[in-house]
């Protein structure tokens, strides 16, 4: 038994610290110059910074209705860096939690540049810069008195910059790992046609710095409707990814209800409607939206999918994912623009007194790794440079953490096996 613990000891340090995501990294760098047939079209899309850029001036000129924040962290010597822009009708009144909270993220693959073409769109209509047509802007202002959204322009900068660099099939961050399969519901499980390249969920749960600030920006703002907008199809997903049906009970008929409605008014009925791991033809395995319904506990949890064109070959990443002509760039920004605003007009009358309590509350417990991965970050964003050792001291105390748990559960095993073996002895003893 002893030297059971010491080889399990020995290979759960080991992995503790082996740094696997240089493997991906590396292994996948050949894939990564395959030549796109479509380059990016630089007269439609802005460059990463300049449309952080852009978003930082509109906000500048729209102090009273608009604010920005930059979220910084890393780990094992990868830094991320996420703007966070929060839209509220009158920044007066800073109570976040009286009002209807949205949260909605863009660009969490890097190679979906429309996408957050489509944040500033919707930023420029908020900010009143730009205007739907048809749009019954005092009945819209009405709505947004009572509501605070957050937007996320730009989930994935790292790999928007290597997307922007020539890799234009690149999806995952700047290690190689796929954000959107880096969170805990179901972590880890891979499918028959898994695919590293393209779903690579990284060494663990939230081993990603960009999860691990979404994952505390969710928790903090809990919102009452979360989406993440990717491209690749014209789809409204709700919950599940990582099982073939939708979740029983009202909040799931609200959403599909919702969705309906989006599709017939927006879409034309052209977008499909359902759980993402039934509609896709494909299960997909630690996903944002699954953990925003199943740990956060959002009411209305999506995934939109704003774009795709089935008839691009698999290599042609760009025209796959984007539009590459100005008629359909502008038509896509228009057409989803008008969703989402149509999707803040509805959304608060799908809920109640009782709605954000429809979805069952649990207690948010975490694990040792996300206590202190939220610690760290906290304390990174406060103190920079000099969190490094601190980093590194935190890390080693989650592998001994891990040891002294394993340990614990071997000696009560052996405490077990003897009480056990003890209780045989006196029982054998005893006459017949």
């Amino acid at each position: 038994m002893g030297g059971l613990f010491l080889l399990l000891s020995y290979f759960l340090s080991v992995s503790a610290s082996f740094p696997t995501h240089a493997i991906a990294v590396a292994t996948a760098d050949a894939d990564r110059t395959q030549p796109s047939l479509t380059p990016i079209n630089r007269d439609l899309y802005h460059s990463s910074d300049d449309l952080i850029e852009q978003i930082r001036s509109l906000v500048h000129r729209h102090p009273d209705k608009l604010t920005v924040e930059t979220i910084r962290a890393g780990n094992k010597g990868y830094k991320s860096e996420i703007s966070v822009v929060t839209y509220c009708h009158s920044r007066k009144d800073s109570d976040e939690k009286s009002k209807f909270r949205i949260l909605i993220s863009f660009g969490q693959h890097g190679r979906e540049l429309i996408t957050s073409e489509l944040a500033l769109r919707i930023l420029s209509i908020l900010s009143e810069e730009q205007f739907l047509p048809k749009m019954d802007r005092a009945s819209l202002n009405g709505t947004l008195e009572n509501a605070v959204i957050k937007v996320v322009p730009m989930e994935n900068l790292n790999g928007r910059k290597l997307v922007e660099a020539g890799y234009l099939c690149e999806r995952r961050n700047g290690r190689g790992v796929d954000l959107n399969r880096n969170w805990s519901v179901d972590w880890g499980k891979k499918e028959k046609d898994y695919d590293p390249y393209e779903e690579n969920p990284g060494t663990a749960p939230f081993s990603e710095p960009e999860t691990q600030i979404m994952r505390k920006l969710a928790i903090s703002f809990d919102p009452h409707i979360w989406i993440n907008v990717h491209s690749g199809m014209e789809a409204l997903f709700m919950p599940y990814d990582h099982k073939n049906r939708t979740p029983d009970g009202l909040p799931s008929q609200r959403m599909r209800l919702l969705l309906e409605e989006l599709n017939n008014v927006h879409c034309q009925k052209r977008c499909m409607i359902g759980s993402g791991g039934g509609s896709v033809g494909y299960l997909a395995h630690g996903t944002a939206t699954d953990y925003m319904y199943d740990v956060v506990r959002v009411p209305m949890s999506f995934t939109f999918e704003i774009y795709g064109d089935n008839t691009a070959t698999t290599k042609d990443c760009f025209k796959m994912f984007n539009p590459v002509d100005h008629t359909t760039f502008k038509r896509v920004l228009d057409d989803w623009a008008a969703a989402f605003f149509t999707l803040f007009k509805l959304g608060p009358s799908q809920f109640d007194d009782q709605s954000k309590a429809g979805v069952p509350k649990v207690d948010k417990w975490v694990s040792i790794d996300e206590y202190l991965d939220g610690y760290l970050m906290g304390r990174r964003n406060r103190y920079g440079k000099k969190m490094e050792v601190l980093e590194v001291g935190m890390q080693e105390i989650r592998t001994y953490f891990r040891l002294f748990l394993l340990s614990s559960v071997l000696l009560l095993f052996m405490f077990c096996s003897r009480i056990s073996k003890t209780g045989r002895q006196i029982v054998s003893a005893l006459p017949m």
